[in-house]
C-alpha cells in the first residue's frame, strides 16, 4: 500500500505531470475505441477448442504438430513486423494505416476458417489430410494477421492521448461498457448448443442417425463464426478510419539494434514480460469442454456468473479508488492471483463432496455454486485485472520513451510476449497429447467420453492450471514505477513531447507533407 506521504507527493506534482483539463479523445473517438474493443471479443471463439475437437475432428498428434508449427512461426513474425511498424511514417500516423490494411483480410480468414466444414467437410475423422493442410495453412495466416493487430492495436491505444488520465478513462470506459455486448455471441453459442443437444428428438437422432445429427451441430458453428466475424470486422474498420494518434513519433526511424537496446534496458517491462513468462507455463485446458462433455451444459458459464454480472461493472467504478489507495504492484498481484485461490476452492467442491455416489466435478448441484461462488468474488477484482495491466503495458512503453528518447511500440510489444511465445510453443505442442495421455477421444461424440477422461477434463481446467502458473507472482514483487518515479518521468516527458512535436511541424512543413490531425 502506498504511504501517506508518497500519495501527498504524487497529489501535489499531478497538474504539472498531468494536465487533468486537457480532455483529447472527443465522444466519437471515444465510442469507436469502445467498438474496437468490442470487436475483439465479438466472436464465438471461447468454443474454438470445441469446434477443432468436435467440429473439425483434428487428430490430437496432428493438432500437436500444428501447435509447434504455429508457435514457432509467431516467434519469428513477430520480430519482422515490429521492425516494418516501428520504422513507419505517414501522414496518418505510424499505425493508422495498419488498421486499415488489416480489417478486410483479416475478415476474410477468420470467415474462411469458421466455414470450413462447408468447404472441406467433416468426415475422415482425425487423419483427415487435406482438411489438415488447409486449417494448418489458414492457421499461419491468421497467426501472422492476429501479430500484426497486436502490434498496432497497442500502440495505438498508447499514442491517441498524451494525458495519462485520459487514456485510463479510455480504457475504463471501454472495459465497462463492452462487457454488455461482446459476451452475447458466446452465451447465445452456449444457449444454442444446449438446446440443440440437450433437445429429445436429436437425442433419438444421435443414435438413429448420427450423420444427420452431427451435420445440424455443425451448422451453429459455421453461422455463429461467419455472423460475428462480419460484424467484429466492421467494428473494427469504423475505428481504424476515427482513431488519430496525438504522441508524436520522432523523425529519425529507430534501428532494430536501437528498438532491442530500448527493450533491456525497460525495467517494467522486463518485470512485465517475466511474470507473463512464468505464467505461460501455467497448462489450462478451459471450462468448455469440462461444461459440454462432463456437465452436459454449454451455458454453463452464462448461468454461474449471473451473480458476477452485476458486481463486474461496478468493479471499474473504485479503480480510480483503488490507484490512489494501493501501489500498482499491489492492484498487479491481486488483480492476476485472486482467481487462483478461488479455483482451488472450485477443486475442493468437485473433488472431496459427493452426492449420492456421484463425484462433485460430475453433480450440477455441486458445480454450480461452488463456479458461481467464485465468479462472484473475482469479479469484484475485474476491473482492476483489466485495467491496470493495460495501463502498465502503456506505461512501460512511455518508460521506453522516458529513458532512450524515442518511442519503440512495436519493438516493445513484442519483447513482452516473446518469452511467453516461446513457453507456448512447447505448451501447445503438449497440451493436445495431454488429453490424449489422459484418455480423452475427439472422435467420439459429444458426452462419449471415459470416467477418467470425464475427471481429467475437471482437473485440467481447476487445479493443473494453479499449480503450473503460480511462479508468476515473483517478478511482480519488484515493480517499482508507481508513485514519485512514475509522476517525475511524465513531467519530463511532457516537456520533451513538446519539443519534438515543433520538430515534426518543422519537418512536416519542409518536405510537404503537413496534415491536420493533431
Amino acid at each position: 500500500m502506498a504511504s501517506e506521504s508518497t500519495a501527498k507527493v504524487v497529489e501535489e506534482k499531478a497538474p504539472s505531470a498531468v494536465p487533468k483539463d486537457r480532455r483529447y479523445v472527443g465522444s466519437k473517438e471515444t465510442f469507436a475505441y469502445i467498438l474496437d474493443d468490442i470487436a475483439q471479443s465479438f466472436n464465438i471463439g471461447k468454443y474454438d477448442d470445441v469446434f477443432k475437437m468436435n467440429i473439425l475432428k483434428i487428430d490430437l498428434v496432428l493438432q500437436s504438430i500444428v501447435g509447434g508449427v504455429i508457435s514457432a512461426w509467431d516467434i519469428i513474425n513477430d520480430i519482422f513486423l515490429a521492425a516494418i511498424v516501428d520504422k513507419t511514417r505517414t501522414r496518418w500516423g505510424k499505425f493508422k494505416p495498419w488498421l486499415v490494411i488489416y480489417a478486410i483480410p483479416g475478415v476474410f480468414l477468420t470467415v474462411l476458417y469458421w466455414a470450413l466444414p462447408i468447404f472441406m467437410g467433416t468426415d475422415g475423422v482425425g487423419s483427415n489430410i487435406p482438411r489438415f493442410a488447409v486449417f494448418l495453412t489458414l492457421q499461419i495466416f491468421q497467426n501472422l494477421a492476429g501479430s500484426l493487430i497486436a502490434i498496432v492495436r497497442q500502440g495505438m491505444t498508447s499514442t491517441i492521448t498524451p494525458n495519462i488520465i485520459d487514456r485510463t478513462r479510455l480504457i475504463t470506459s471501454a472495459n465497462l461498457l463492452s462487457g454488455f455486448v461482446e459476451k452475447a455471441p458466446e452465451i447465445l453459442m452456449g444457449l444454442l448448443i444446449d438446446i440443440y443437444i440437450n433437445s429429445p428428438a436429436n437425442q433419438i437422432l444421435q443414435t438413429t442417425e448420427p450423420t444427420l445429427y452431427q451435420a445440424g451441430y455443425n451448422r451453429m458453428f459455421v453461422l455463429g463464426g461467419v455472423i460475428t466475424a462480419v460484424a467484429s470486422g466492421l467494428f473494427a474498420l469504423f475505428y481504424a478510419f476515427v482513431a488519430k494518434e496525438r504522441v508524436m513519433q520522432t523523425v529519425d526511424k529507430p534501428s532494430i539494434f536501437s528498438g532491442v537496446k530500448s527493450v533491456l534496458t525497460n525495467k517494467p517491462l522486463l518485470l512485465i514480460t517475466l511474470s507473463e513468462f512464468l505464467g505461460a507455463f501455467s497448462l489450462n485446458s478451459g471450462t468448455n469442454l469440462y461444461y459440454i462433455e462432463v456437465l452436459n451444459l454449454a451455458s454453463m458459464a452464462t448461468i454461474v456468473g449471473i451473480p458476477g454480472a452485476v458486481v463486474s461493472p461496478i468493479s471499474y467504478s473504485y479503480v480510480p479508488w483503488a490507484r490512489s489507495k494501493f501501489s500498482t504492484k499491489a492492484l498487479w498481484i491481486a488483480g492476476s492471483h485472486v482467481d487462483s485461490v478461488l479455483m482451488l476452492g472450485v477443486y475442493a467442491a468437485g473433488k472431496f463432496i459427493k452426492i449420492g455416489g456421484k463425484p462433485g466435478y460430475e453433480s450440477l448441484a455441486v458445480m454450480i455454486p461452488a463456479f458461481m461462488l467464485r465468479e462472484t468474488i473475482w469479479m469484484f477484482f475485474w476491473g482492476i485485472r483489466k485495467v491496470i495491466p493495460e495501463e502498465m503495458r502503456n506505461e512501460a512503453i512511455d518508460y521506453g520513451e522516458w529513458k532512450n528518447g524515442f518511442r519503440s511500440e512495436g519493438m516493445t510489444g513484442v519483447a513482452k510476449g516473446l518469452v511467453t511465445k516461446m513457453v507456448g510453443a512447447v505448451k501447445n505442442v503438449v497440451q493436445p497429447l495431454l488429453f490424449k495421455a489422459f484418455g480423452y477421444d475427439n472422435t467420439k461424440n459429444q458426452g462419449g467420453q471415459t470416467p477418467e477422461a470425464r475427471y481429467a477434463l475437471f482437473f485440467m481446467c481447476t487445479l493443473l492450471p494453479v499449480v503450473t502458473g503460480i511462479l508468476s507472482i515473483i517478478p511482480q514483487l519488484f515493480y517499482d514505477l508507481q508513485g514519485e518515479k512514475r509522476d517525475r518521468m511524465y513531467m519530463e516527458l511532457r516537456e520533451r513531447r513538446k519539443a519534438i512535436a515543433a520538430e515534426v511541424k518543422e519537418f512536416n512543413e519542409s518536405t510537404g507533407n503537413s496534415t491536420d490531425e493533431k
